[in-house]
């Protein structure tokens, strides 16, 4: 089995940052590609975190829901298995202070209550359950977070590989 790695560092389900958002990217980066059979989606953090600031990026769960409803979407139609994975908390974030509020946690709380339960995804990465405090949702568990609340140490990235049930490849 192949793995493709179309991560972006800092990309957005909704809209471009760096470069192109999710939504715009994923037929190119992920149906175009010759041979995929599956493909994991982590996105929505940098969403909630609007680095700019920009009113009108500041976006909701409905929105970001939706987002990832097409994409799962565009994954079935194409013939991919398509799995959500959930997103990390990060309260206290030293890479952008500031970035997580109240708000934006209640925001990335329903996110995954609905990527856990929503239906749209053929199975789920629970990475959010498999990095967090325990006790603390909002919060890393200190040995899986790289020191800046935001990004996972190498613990943390061998945490998230091993949520993953590779009987789901089969």
């Amino acid at each position: 089995m192949g793995v493709m790695n179309q991560g972006l560092g800092g990309n957005r389900i909704l809209h471009d940052i760096r470069g192109d958002s999710g939504l715009r990217r994923f037929d190119r980066d992920v149906v175009a590609q010759p041979g995929v059979t599956h493909a994991i989606v982590v996105l929505g953090t940098n969403d909630l975190r609007n680095r700019w600031a920009k009113p009108e990026e500041e976006v909701t769960a409905d929105q970001m829901i939706a987002g990832l409803k097409q994409i799962a979407v565009r994954a079935r139609t194409a013939g991919i298995k398509i799995f959500g994975g959930t997103l990390l908390p990060f309260e206290n974030e030293t890479f952008l202070p500031g970035a997580w509020t109240p708000e934006r946690e209640k925001t990335r709380q329903a996110v995954n209550e609905w990527i856990r339960e929503g239906g749209a995804f053929d199975a789920v990465a629970d990475l959010d359950r498999a990095l967090r405090a325990p006790g603390d949702p909002t919060s890393m568990l200190p040995s899986y977070d790289c020191g800046d609340h935001l990004h996972p140490s190498d613990l943390g990235y061998n945490k998230m590989g091993d949520a993953i049930d590779l009987s789901l490849f089969e």
